[in-house]
């Protein structure tokens, strides 16, 4: 299994960076999720997850989550089954919204084309996120990221849009300080 060019995190946590709390929730607001596909139990964000111990790759998503989307950060150490995965999932009803590096010359981006409904490059910075020993959020990551929507009613769209990292961080806090207000677990 190659590495993610250029990580310096030890072996034993580099597949399990969180996703930023207000990102998370920037991208919930919208695709109202039914479940997390790729977390575990100490970098949830989503009360319905999957557990490299429950093996997600093997199991039948439609069968799981009721339809709607599930959000899937996948260890970027080998993204190309879950890009397969998500290919299988959405003729199950279930939508597959994918955050990765943006990264348009590996051959996962190559399979995912076949069937994306659309592509969000996130520009204006790169997104820092949670290390699991230390629940902290780092600088420097060496890419930037896209969003991968499969969406069970529109797939093989194709559709490439652009969406600004701190828009989407300052919406994802607007959503969770309204959470807070009206007294919903974040």
């Amino acid at each position: 299994m190659a590495d993610f060019g250029g990580s310096n995190t030890p072996v034993d946590i580099k597949d399990l960076w969180r996703t930023p709390a207000e990102l998370f929730a920037a991208i919930d607001g919208e695709f109202n999720f039914v479940g997390d596909v790729a977390a575990s139990d100490d970098n949830y964000l989503h009360n319905r997850y999957l557990t490299s111990e429950d093996d997600a790759l093997s199991l039948e998503w439609g069968e799981l989550f009721p339809a709607g989307y599930v959000f899937c950060n996948p260890p970027y150490s080998d993204i190309t089954p879950w890009v397969q995965k998500a290919q299988e999932a959405v003729k199950s009803a279930i939508g597959v919204v994918m955050l990765v590096p943006a990264d348009t010359s590996v051959g996962w981006f190559r399979i995912a084309l076949t069937d994306i409904s659309e592509i969000r490059f996130i520009t204006g910075g790169r997104i820092s996120f949670v290390r699991a020993d230390t629940c902290k959020k780092v600088d420097g990551n060496n890419k930037g990221s896209m969003l991968l929507v499969w969406d069970p009613v529109r797939s093989g769209a194709g559709i490439t849009k652009y969406i600004d990292r701190d828009e989407l961080i300052q919406r994802g806090k607007v959503f969770l300080e309204q959470k807070e207000l009206c007294g919903v677990a974040v």
